[in-house]
Formats: C-alpha cells, structure tokens, sequence
C-alpha cells in the first residue's frame, strides 16, 4: 500500500500500482458451500452464506461460479468462546470465520503445510516431509476448532496430528484471498517538497547495541526510499563501519568499500566533474544492487555538486495516472543495458535483452522496482516497428515527469551526513561542480538490506500472526516462529 506524504498536493494518486496485463482473474474462483460433510469431520449446525452476503446459503467446500471482490477482507477476531465451524468435503477443508466469510484449504495444502517437529525442523525452519509421498487423495480422518487453531488428524501407520493457528491460516488463506499479506509498512510517497522534513536518524542511535535506531533508519528507507544519517565521523572507517551495520558490502567492479574523487579512475561518469541527471544504478546486473550510501567527506576549491533524489514510485504513479499506456509500454518492453568503461570488465544483464523500466509483483500488480538509466542503454534493436515511436514518446514522458520541479528533491551534501538510498525506487544524480571532492560509500545487496528489516520487524513489531501465536508451546525455536509470515 502506499500514501503521499503530508506535503504532496496530488493526494490521488497515492494507488496500489497494477499492471493491465497483471490483472487479478487468477484470483477469481469459487467459494459455493453447501451442509454435507463427511462422517469424520466436524458437522456444520447452521445455514451460513457465502463470501459475499446473501440470504441464503449453506456450507461446505462444493464448488459453485462465485467471483471474489477486488480488495481482500478483514477477518474477525477468533475467540476462545466463538470457534470457527469447520466443515469437510471431498479434497477440502472449508472454515467459517463468521456467518459470511468462509475459507477453504485442499487436503493436500494443508498436509504439505505441517509444521510439526516431525515435518519442519523447528531449528532450521526446513521442511522435512516429502511432499511428493502425500496421496493425490489424500482426506482427513477428522478435523476440529481448537481454541488457538485447526486440529487435523491425518491416516498414517501412526495417526499423525497437525496443528495450524487461526491467525496463519487468516494470512494465507488462498480461497479466498484474506488479509493478502498485509503491508507491514506503508510506502510514502514524495515529491520537491519532501525537503521541508526529510527522513533523518542520528548515527548514535543507529549504532547503539540495542538496534532501535538502525531499525528506524531501515524503515525509513523503507517508507521513504531513503535516510541521512547525521553526526557520523567524517571518515571511511567510519562509514564502513556503519554500512555493516545493515549487512556485509557488496563488491563490484568499483571495489568493495569505495572512496573516489573526480580523476576517472574507473571507466564511469560518476568519476567525474559532470551533471547526472535521476538515475538508477546497476542496471547492466541481472539483479541491482538494493542500497546504495553515499559520505561526502570532503569538497575543496570548488563549488556545486548538489544530489538529486526523485522518487520512482511517486513518479511512476503520476505517469499512471496520466499517461497509462506509456505506463504500460514501460512496465512490458525491456531495456538492454552494459557497462563497458573498463578493459576488464563488461556487464550486461541476463537475459540480454534486459528489463523493463517498470517492475511489478507477478502476483500482486504492485510496483516493485525502478530500473533507468538512459546513459547506460544499449541498441534497442528489438522493437517491433510499430512501437518504436509509441517507446519513444513514453520514455520522452517519464523523462518529463523525473524532471519536473515537483519530482526533483534537491540536497548539498556535507561532511558528517551519510544519504542511503533504495536503489530500486529512489533515482539518485548531481549537478555539475568543480574543486575537488573526496566521496565515499558502498553498495548493500537488496536480500541482505530486507533480511536486516524483516530481523528487526520482527523484534520491534511483531505481526498480528507472531503477537497471536507467541504462547502457543515450541512456536519460539531458535529465536524464530515457525509460523513467521516469511517462511
């Protein structure tokens, strides 16, 4: 989900993003229920309707044509004294959270998805069953509401018990989809207007042993797509130091922890005095880098070199908005990109063709990544005529909506702030300068930066499955939940 900061004008805009081709038809299926049930499972005692309200309806997992809406639902809280009724039928397993709203698992999912000791190593968090020895008929020998969860008892030499809590089962109920894995954290988007009030943390809070304050420097990034960091030694030891706060460096063909000044010491125009316009990094690697930190350290005998920062998604929700097709161009026809300024190296993405501008959530339409730098492109001799212009006009309107005055965030960097930012929605540039600056910094792997976020989220804020589960005997192993919504 994602929401303007309190500065932006065009309030509007702030929409899920959703490719036309990623529509959600997949979701589109059935949740008819009817009263019979198998000798074994728990009976159903009252007529229930269906996912959506109707005046009349009764249940089971039978299949009828019913469509789900768009936007998912919120459940009710299950409690001790009002279980859920279950209901058993053929291949599935149907759970009524109220009167109106029923989820259905197959017999097989819910087999695959034992948690025990016996199937999942509560240290590892690995799975242990073979899931390729589960019958395709595969059925109960009874199922029953537990005041903390689903109780289903399995056929087997030894009748075999698995245990599933009803707040993971809200999660990841499929049929229909509820509480699709609700955002954590909402992503705030921004214009010009963002530096009013920027997203900064101090550096002794972020390197204090408790990580109260790297956690909010991450979900500031997060949130924003960037943070400062201010009061840090004006030092590349220093710097370093704070980066492997988030996890370890990630080397490229610029080094491992680089410093550099404007002497094209490598093959790349960062190297040297010119302007930059918004641009992501990396997009040559099949898989760009997640952060990127930048210390300015000093800068002497000169002037300019101010950062630029735009916000990808705020941009790309605006082009929406106005432009779909061009949004839609951008999100579907890859770009071929290299990095060719060294004689030892030379980069290009796999597969060759590259990427599009505009990366989605194959299952949710949602916008997930900016990938654009039009200095980097290579030939783009894979168009198809009649869309060389339309490709053309579309980029010609991104480049448009980066440039505006109320897209482009502008910043003068100075000696003890440190800038972070999400390489994969924040654009970043500079102006011109000249003089001589001393820059330092590094890249963070977009795995490691989001393994950090997700150890501490679930320190500090701990989701409603993990709050709900805390009590439940050999959850806790190891210092993880097995019913963690990342695994």
């Amino acid at each position: 989900m994602f929401k303007t900061a309190p500065t932006r004008s065009l309030a509007r805009l702030a929409q899920p993003y959703h490719v036309q081709s990623l529509t959600r038809s997949w979701m589109r299926r059935s949740i008819g229920l009817s009263r019979s049930t198998r000798k074994s499972s728990v009976v159903v005692g009252r007529g229930l309707s269906t996912y959506q309200a109707r005046s009349s309806a009764t249940a089971t997992a039978a299949t009828t044509s019913q469509s789900y809406p768009d936007q998912t639902q919120h459940l009710p809280d299950v409690a001790p004294d009002d279980l859920p009724i279950i209901s058993q039928d053929g291949s599935q397993v149907a759970i009524g959270w109220d009167t109106r709203l029923w989820s259905r698992f197959h017999n097989i999912w819910l087999r695959d998805h034992c948690r025990c000791p016996k199937c999942f190593h509560p240290v590892t968090k690995q799975r242990l069953f073979n899931t390729f020895d589960i019958p395709k008929d595969i059925a109960p020998i009874r199922v029953e509401s537990k005041p903390r969860g689903l109780e289903v008892t399995w056929p087997s030499k030894e009748p075999h018990i698995s245990f599933y809590p009803w707040s993971w089962l809200q999660r990841n109920s499929y049929d229909p989809p509820l509480n699709r894995q609700q955002k954590l954290t909402e992503k705030i988007l921004w214009g010009s207007k963002i530096l009013q009030s920027p997203p900064i943390v101090a550096y002794e809070d972020v390197m204090a042993s408790d990580d109260r304050g790297l956690y909010k420097w991450l979900s500031n990034v997060d949130e924003f797509g960037f943070s400062f960091v201010s009061g840090v030694p004006v030092t590349p030891e220093a710097t370093e130091e704070l980066t492997r706060r988030i996890g370890f460096i990630r080397e490229t063909q610029y080094g491992k922890f680089w410093e550099f000044t404007s002497d094209l010491a490598k093959g790349d125009t960062a190297y040297t005095t010119f302007a930059l316009g918004a641009h992501t990094d990396n997009t040559y690697f099949t898989d760009p880098s997640g952060l990127q930190l930048f210390h300015l350290l000093s800068h002497t005998d000169g002037s300019g070199g101010a950062t630029l920062l735009v916000d990808g998604f705020y941009v790309a929700s605006i082009l929406k908005e106005l432009h779909p097709e061009a949004y839609d161009l951008l999100s579907q026809i890859p770009i071929p990109a290299h990095a060719a300024g060294e004689p030892t190296a030379l980069y290009s993405p796999s597969p060759a063709s590259g990427y599009p501008v505009l990366g989605h959530d194959t299952v949710t339409g949602e916008l997930t990544q900016v990938r654009w730098n039009n200095d980097d492109r290579s030939v783009m001799n894979h168009l198809a005529p009649e869309l060389v212009e339309k490709w053309y006009d579309a980029i010609r309107l991104w480049n448009k909506c980066l440039t505006s005055a109320d897209s482009e965030y502008w910043v003068q960097l100075q000696p003890g702030t440190i800038l972070v930012v999400d390489n994969h929605r924040v654009l970043h540039g500079r102006s011109a300068f000249y003089g001589k600056r001393r820059m330092c910094g590094a890249y963070i792997g977009v795995d490691e930066y989001k393994s950090k976020l997700a150890v501490l989220r679930d320190q500090f804020a701990p989701d409603a499955v993990l709050q709900a589960t805390r009590e439940i005997p050999d959850t806790q192993v190891n210092g993880r939940s097995i019913w963690s919504a990342s695994l």
